[in-house]
């Protein structure tokens, strides 16, 4: 199993290295670019939609490595997948009203509710819930759904970082699935996997393609599906399993930390300041940080970091519960966000101290001088 698993990760990198290039020079030749505005980091125009070759890479993997059988088996994964696809490139090309956008991600997670067994039925043992009704368990898997891909989307705005979060994410989940014998599970992540490893080549600072919504949404929602089904199957797991977390809501929180606390921290902040949680600013985590005087590379590296360590923390202690765990990471997560804030008014504060200084220093030097 793991060299089919090299196979299909190297089959989609190397498919991906050779497709970039050339839809590279197509975009460059027909302005698909990233066009320059306040909000965004980057000073020039750079050709988007990164997630044509990422898609097209996996696919030509899967189809090669995965069996007929199991295609089968995730056949609605992968139509949802193809869904969404089309709705980010979509929206690449033509702005989709929110409404749209977001009716578009309803479609495929009803599909997914009802034509899988991939579905939030409980609280898995956090805050003593028992099983929910259909009438529960189908809204709370679709807003589950739609946060995660909408979450996903939200950082990908910095050279790098949405390639490296994605690469985190599917060995993560795509090593577990594959020891627990969910060998469709493992093997589509890791051509996934190969494909996002490809784009990361031409997608670090300086970038030479961004992912777009084609990429985002895509793999925003493919995280999703594989969040639910993680916590289903972990969950499932006896005690004394080896591969069992106690806390599996926590163990994916934890996975998809950058994301979720992205999304939660920017949402809590507008809302603050009284603003719509969906417009746009320059608040993001890797906008505090690059203000902070990091580079794109850098703030990339510790966000990665700091996802690995939420990951370690998982691992150990995987013999915790959600009840305890679950608070933990929203209280580390908190503390993070205020060190942020903290950092970036002593700086504030440093400078205009520095500019009031200097001020002072020219009227003096004027007193002199008269």
């Amino acid at each position: 199993m793991l060299f089919k698993l090299l196979l299909i990760f190297f089959t989609a990198f190397v498919s991906g290295l050779s497709l970039y290039p050339v839809f590279i020079r197509l975009y460059t030749k027909n302005n698909i670019v990233d066009k320059r505005d306040v909000r965004k980091v980057h000073i020039n125009e750079v050709p988007t939609m990164g997630g044509v070759p990422i898609f097209i890479a996996f696919l030509i993997a899967i189809f090669i490595w995965i069996s007929y059988s199991e295609l089968q088996e995730q056949r609605y994964l992968i139509g949802t997948l193809v869904f969404m696809f089309f709705v980010g490139l979509r929206d690449d090309f033509v702005n989709l009203k929110a409404f749209t956008k977001l009716l578009s991600q309803v479609v495929p997670a009803l599909v997914i509710f009802y034509l899988t067994d991939i579905k939030i039925t409980s609280m898995y043992g956090f805050i003593s819930f028992a099983s929910f009704p259909i009438y529960v368990s189908l809204p709370i898997t679709i807003f589950t759904i739609i946060v995660i891909t909408n979450s996903f989307n939200l950082i990908d705005g910095l050279d790098g970082l949405a390639g490296t979060v994605s690469m985190i994410v599917l060995t993560s989940f795509g090593v577990w699935f594959t020891l627990n014998g969910v060998h469709s599970f493992g093997l589509l992540m890791f051509a996934m996997a190969g494909s996002v490893f490809a784009f990361l080549q031409y997608n670090w600072q300086p970038a030479k393609i961004f992912m777009g919504d084609t990429g985002a949404l895509l793999l925003g929602f493919f995280f999703a599906i594989v969040s639910i089904r993680f916590i289903n199957l972990n969950n499932a797991l006896s005690v004394d399993d080896p591969l069992k977390f106690e806390g599996s809501i926590a163990t994916a929180i934890a996975i998809l930390i950058i994301p979720l606390f992205d999304t939660l921290r920017i949402f809590t902040i507008r809302v603050i300041r009284r603003k719509s949680p969906f417009a746009a600013d320059k608040n993001h985590t890797h906008h505090v940080l690059m203000r902070l005087g990091l580079t794109h590379a850098q703030t990339t590296v510790v966000l990665g970091l700091v996802n690995l360590i939420f990951i370690g923390l998982a691992v150990i202690f995987r013999h915790v519960g959600d009840n305890i765990l679950v608070p933990a990471i929203l209280f580390i997560g908190l503390n993070l966000s205020l060190l942020l804030d903290y950092l970036i008014i002593k700086q504030v504060v440093s400078k205009k101290g520095k500019k009031s200084k200097s001020v002072m220093e020219i009227i003096k030097s004027s007193r002199k001088v008269s």
